[in-house]
């Protein structure tokens, strides 16, 4: 939904009929909106139908993107927590999900994401008023396209915002203790480029190849670890998300690029 201060709006579609005939919302009623990327607005419901509710703007605001978030690529699974862990994202702010074709993936990733996750993306958001989806993004070509994107390189199909990342961290299942991942991981440094945004990379439950691993490597990113306990698939995708957030509070970085 566009949304626009100086005119009445029509919300349509599976939103619409939530809020007719789940939540049973009435003429007069105010509600708040959130179009994903960035825009939040109070409205009063002026008339529904049966597949549209017709809205009066009484407040709308178009928010800056936020930097200094985390992105994580997280190698294809059939892992059944995936709709658990997108939700979960929208609440830790994240800016992305993007999952790539491992050697070890127990299945093929698709060209494009599912329509559900967006769907499993937006319930979150409704839960926690994050203005800010996160970007979904599938890498079937692997490791190597997957380390393209992240230096700059521009792939089909992407969008119109290609984020810029200061730190790019490879969740490696054989770094040693000495690599564990720490606070200053987060903290900016003169010597970093970009807006502060961090990239974390993570393999199948079958672990990453040598060769994924050296590519990594050899692509610029750091090789840490997240400690001696094995940990599953989702586990691991939200404590980086966890920790990022965290970070952004206990670090005080700037929130906006």
């Amino acid at each position: 939904m566009a949304y626009s201060p100086e005119a009445r709006q029509i919300l349509d579609g599976p939103e619409a009929r939530h809020l007719a005939k789940v939540l049973r919302i009435r003429p007069g009623e105010e509600i708040r909106l959130l179009d994903g990327q960035g825009r939040s607005g109070r409205f009063t419901v002026l008339n529904l139908e049966k597949n549209s509710v017709e809205l009066a703007p009484l407040q709308v605001e178009k928010l800056p993107r936020p930097g200094n978030r985390c992105w994580l690529a997280a190698a294809y699974t059939k892992a059944a927590r995936r709709s658990w862990l997108l939700e979960k994202s929208v609440e830790l702010e994240a800016g992305g999900i993007w999952f790539w074709q491992a050697e070890h993936s127990q299945a093929k990733a698709p060209e494009v994401g599912k329509e559900n996750w967006q769907d499993q993306l937006i319930a979150g958001a409704k839960q926690c008023f994050n203005p800010w989806l996160p970007e979904l993004r599938t890498f079937p070509g692997g490791a190597r396209q997957l380390a393209d994107y992240a230096a700059g390189s521009p792939v089909e199909s992407c969008s119109a915002y290609q984020p810029n990342f200061s730190r790019r961290i490879l969740l490696w299942e054989d770094a040693s203790e000495d690599m564990l991942l720490t606070e200053a991981d987060f903290a900016p440094t003169p010597d970093q480029p970009g807006d502060g945004n961090t990239l974390f990379v993570m393999g199948p439950e079958g672990g990453l190849s040598a060769g994924e691993a050296d590519l990594f490597s050899q692509s610029g990113f750091k090789c840490v670890s997240l400690g001696k306990r094995i940990l599953r698939w989702e586990t691991a995708a939200l404590l980086c998300l966890g920790l990022g957030f965290w970070a952004r509070q206990r670090l005080a970085i700037p929130q906006s690029e």
